[in-house]
């Protein structure tokens, strides 16, 4: 099994069927292209998005439904094409794609997710892309509840 280096998970070895490729990389980080997703109990509902390339590249994600469980995911045939998904249907959230709204967090603030341009994952063909939503009811700095106030929630 390959293993990697890593700046935040140490050595992290990982089967070859559990890689993402980014063709087009991640705006601003065009020459990663290939990623593990790493998952830990302690930091559920977080999802870290580690580069295959870089060591110290990882970015801090969240699935867009504990933001906002109404998300809705809308891709246009090119989208759809660079994911290698059928342009027949949307496809499902959790079922056909995993879409991940990347976290910023910036000290003395509290944390935010970027809604409108999520990375969607096509989890048959481990194939990833950042989009870029046009709709403007989702915001690139989108207040993220703890899971405190999620627990104390009485909706």
């Amino acid at each position: 099994m390959p293993s990697f280096p890593t700046t935040y998970f140490g050595e992290l070895e990982y089967h070859p069927d559990s890689v993402f490729e980014f063709p087009f990389g991640i705006p601003g980080f065009d020459e990663h292209t290939r990623f593990l997703l790493v998952e830990q109990v302690q930091s559920h509902p977080l999802v870290f998005v580690q580069s295959l390339l870089s060591p110290e590249l990882c970015f801090i994600a969240v699935p867009v439904l504990v933001v906002d469980p109404q998300y809705r995911l809308e891709l246009n045939e090119e989208d759809l094409a660079s994911l290698q998904l059928p342009g027949a249907a949307q496809p499902r959230v959790g079922e056909d794609v995993a879409c991940l709204a990347l976290v910023t967090v910036t000290e003395n603030v509290d944390p935010t997710a970027n809604l409108r341009s999520p990375l969607v994952l096509n989890l048959k063909k481990r194939v990833g892309l950042q989009i870029i939503h046009q709709d403007t009811r989702y915001s690139f700095r989108q207040p993220i509840q703890s899971q405190e106030e999620l627990t104390q929630c009485s909706c």
